[in-house]
């Protein structure tokens, strides 16, 4: 009798599919916020749905507010952007309901490209299953679903289709050939970090396939095959975008040596592969309260940077695929020689485990496997892991959803709004409605996204000292009416300082928009 049952990866793989899915929906009907970073890029569509040229965001210039500047945004990929804005043309959808398509796209993608890629490097497709299992327990899979990050979605879905083409086209040919030139090119259009990835990628392929040879020169042969196409292509990176402006290796700042810059690289295997970065609301850098002190968070980090060699080691040591060990121990050293360089040179790249995330994934069913070779009551102690993390992951899905729905705002753009009030917003879109000449200013990117016929500015947030260098807030000259928007705890002297921003104005008046925001409004040149 044939036996009818589906295999229980199978199950697994349809459970999770299932998951996604609804998860997608809900994001569909409640559409995210949006992250300061990806807010950038949409501003930049923006200029050029407004008659600017590609990836160039115009805005009020500091010299004369009547007049125009212009900058090529080169510090975040096009990608973040360029993706919605096509499933706007496709779907006839707003920016929040496009942003929402790509996050769908873009997990199940992800999903399938790292499936893929677990078994490509010897995993069963049990533990390549459960592996995704751990995946969508992470928090880091449900940040989308509540903030639009823009290349930290589009790279998830292209990393482990990349980690999948490095073990697939391993041998010196027209295929490995086109494979470096496009990956490079399509990693870039996804997130610009995509760089190290790449470089990691390029030297496992390079040993893999010289591996074995006798001679310096067969391995100075086939590095050809893969750096003259590597080379085309972060020639016409660098050329066609970043050598136009700023990213974050543009600018320096000194150097700093000191335990958190090499620990929290060293320490990326938990920090991002088990969310821990996450569950404690980040160690160094927080988006919210910080839940330890910065003497207890080093603390755990150098002890988290320890478990992650013995981790790293044990899981090298047990498994037998030499194409996953040597993935493994490429992309880790390489992540640690970057990201230990960049904080000593004080780049400015934040201590978020988001950055190492690559390492977490591909370092999971390596543990999964390890620890399936323990005694029974290890692996009840790692699933007891996984739920906690899906446990708290849950909780910040449901909170934040909860929020989108009852506290976010929302406007044309469809983008969920956090830094302004329903009432306010709508203020303000009856304002842009009846205006053509007139400048907006906010203090978070996103609100700009709701202006559709009027120019905007955006000025960085005022902190409780007001310790600020003035002339990045000094906006000289005058152009039509001025609308400053504010939360009402910036009355007093914080209002003022902004008001004295702009010295060709005059006669300022204050209107209340709610109990959380005010706008200061003037037309008069002074």
């Amino acid at each position: 009798m044939q036996n009818r049952y589906l295999p229980i990866h199978t199950l697994i793989l349809i459970v999770l599919f299932v998951v996604a899915v609804v998860l997608c929906v809900l994001t569909f009907t409640t559409p995210p916020a949006i992250f300061p970073d990806a807010s950038w890029g949409f501003l930049v569509l923006r200029s050029m749905q407004m008659g600017g040229s590609f990836n160039i965001y115009t805005h009020p210039a500091q010299q004369n507010i009547a007049l125009n500047a212009s900058e090529f945004i080169s510090w975040w990929s096009p990608g973040q952007y360029l993706l919605p804005q096509f499933f706007k043309m496709v779907f006839g959808v707003n920016t929040g309901h496009a942003s929402a398509i790509t996050i769908a796209v873009c997990q199940v993608t992800g999903l399938a490209g790292f499936y893929m890629f677990f078994k490509k490097v010897g995993f069963t497709p049990l533990v390549s299953a459960l592996s995704l299992v751990v995946i969508i327990c992470q928090q880091a899979y449900f940040t989308p679903h509540i903030f639009y990050t823009g290349g930290e979605v589009l790279i998830f879905a292209f990393a482990g289709w990349f980690l999948y083409g490095c073990v697939k086209f391993a041998n010196p040919d027209y295929k490995l050939l086109l494979f470096v030139l496009f990956s490079g090119w399509i990693g870039f259009f996804c997130k610009s970090s995509f760089i190290w990835i790449y470089a990691a990628g390029l030297l496992f392929i390079w040993i893999s396939i010289s591996f074995g040879l006798k001679g310096i020169k067969a391995w100075v042969i086939n590095s050809s095959w893969i750096a003259i196409p590597a080379i085309i292509s972060v020639t016409v990176i660098y050329t066609l975008y970043l050598s136009k402006g700023l990213n974050p290796v543009s600018a320096p700042n000194g150097f700093s040596l000191s335990w958190k810059t090499l620990a929290f690289p060293v320490a990326s295997p938990l920090l991002s592969g088990f969310s821990v970065d996450d569950l404690f609301n980040g160690l160094i850098f927080h988006n919210d309260v910080a839940i330890l002190s910065p003497e207890w968070a080093l603390a755990v980090m150098l002890a988290l940077a320890v478990i992650s060699v013995i981790l790293v080691c044990a899981v090298y040591k047990q498994n037998l695929n030499k194409n996953y060990r040597l993935i493994l121990v490429i992309f880790y050293g390489v992540s640690i020689l970057f990201f230990a360089s960049a904080y000593m040179r004080r780049l400015d790249i934040s201590y978020e485990a988001r950055h190492f995330r690559i390492i977490g994934l591909i370092i999971i069913p390596g543990v999964l496997q390890l620890f399936s070779r323990y005694k029974p009551v290890y692996r009840v102690v790692l699933g007891s892991m996984v739920a906690a993390i899906l446990f708290f992951s849950l909780n910040f899905y449901l909170t934040g959803y909860k929020g989108l729905k009852t506290d976010v705002a929302y406007g044309t753009s469809g983008i969920g709004q956090q830094f302004i009030d329903q009432q306010s917003l709508d203020y303000i879109k009856l304002l842009d409605d009846k205006n053509n000449n007139a400048v907006f200013v906010f203090f978070s990117p996103d609100i700009g996204l709701e202006v559709r016929h009027n120019r905007v500015i955006i000025l960085p947030g005022l902190n409780k000292d007001i310790n600020i260098n003035f002339d990045e807030y000094l906006y000289k000259g005058h152009a039509g009416p001025l609308y400053i928007l504010m939360p009402s705890y910036y009355m007093g002297i914080r209002a003022s300082v902004i008001l004295k921003s702009f010295p060709g104005y005059k006669g300022f008046s204050l209107k209340e928009l709610s109990d959380n925001y005010v706008l200061y409004f003037a037309t008069e040149a002074r």
